[in-house]
């Protein structure tokens, strides 16, 4: 069943995600950075706002779910295991669970690694990927809280969903992401054809979200581990596992 997706930028990079289901009327939002952005919306759009679905803690992904929840009436929705740290919720969730939202059943999918309680909602019959701020937009999130397995694992979960998934992450981190990945391999064919795809819709205003989980397959280095180029490019030895890889590709973000 299609749904319509809006995408709201919010604060300074952020974004929140409506999304619409006409056949049965439903409206869900993820993350709420703040409430007016997405009421403006649901108002011009003359929509009911059904859920609020949360990926993890932090207050730019939560800060407006009270005042938008006490506006519009809609379920709150969010992790079991980060429910003490959440707003109040209608809906403790928990990893493996899936949710009846419309005609979709999403799937709760265990995140963590940015935050510990991390969880990501994938949509199956429309192929949208809600990943907060787990897999980024040619990166993925830095661990506050979570492991470098934790991530690693987070990030091989969804690698594994079909190609054609749209990744609907937190931030408009798009460029700056791909300004660490060209510093790898600044001469990599593919990586630069995204540069200039990504920096021409900036300048024209767009967002670079979403995007295809095939795209991110190919040129995002946090799911490139196995590959031997980059191991190289970060210095590793050649037997330098997976895992090891992406541990060093995301100390050297860190202090990119």
């Amino acid at each position: 069943m299609p749904l319509e997706l809006l995408i709201l930028p919010c604060l300074a990079d952020n974004y929140a995600y409506i999304v619409h289901e006409a056949a049965t009327d439903t409206t869900s939002v993820i993350d709420v950075p703040e409430a007016a952005p997405v009421l403006q919306v649901l108002t011009q759009k003359g929509w009911k706002l059904n859920h609020i679905l949360i990926t993890h803690h932090h207050g730019d992904h939560i800060d407006g779910v009270e005042a938008l929840a006490e506006a519009t009436g809609a379920r709150v929705i969010g992790a079991a295991a980060d429910a003490h740290r959440l707003p109040p919720l209608s809906d403790a969730v928990r990893p493996g669970q899936s949710l009846p939202i419309g005609v979709e059943m999403v799937e709760v999918l265990d995140a963590p690694g940015h935050t510990i309680g991390h969880v990501a909602y994938y949509f199956p019959q429309a192929g949208l990927l809600f990943s907060g701020d787990s897999l980024m937009s040619w990166g993925c999130g830095r661990l506050f809280e979570g492991s470098p397995g934790q991530m690693f694992a987070t990030l091989g979960r969804m690698a594994a969903l079909p190609g054609d998934t749209l990744v609907c992450s937190g931030h408009e981190y798009t460029e700056a992401n791909g300004r660490f990945t060209l510093s790898l391999q600044p001469d990599h064919p593919a990586l630069l054809a995204r540069m200039a795809e990504v920096r021409e819709k900036r300048a024209a205003g767009q967002p670079t979200l979403p995007v295809p989980l095939s795209l991110e397959r190919a040129t995002n280095p946090f799911l490139r581990s196995d590959d031997p180029a980059l191991r190289a490019a970060l210095g590793l030895p050649p037997t330098a596992s997976a895992l090891e890889t992406f541990a060093a590709a995301r100390a050297r973000k860190d202090s990119f």
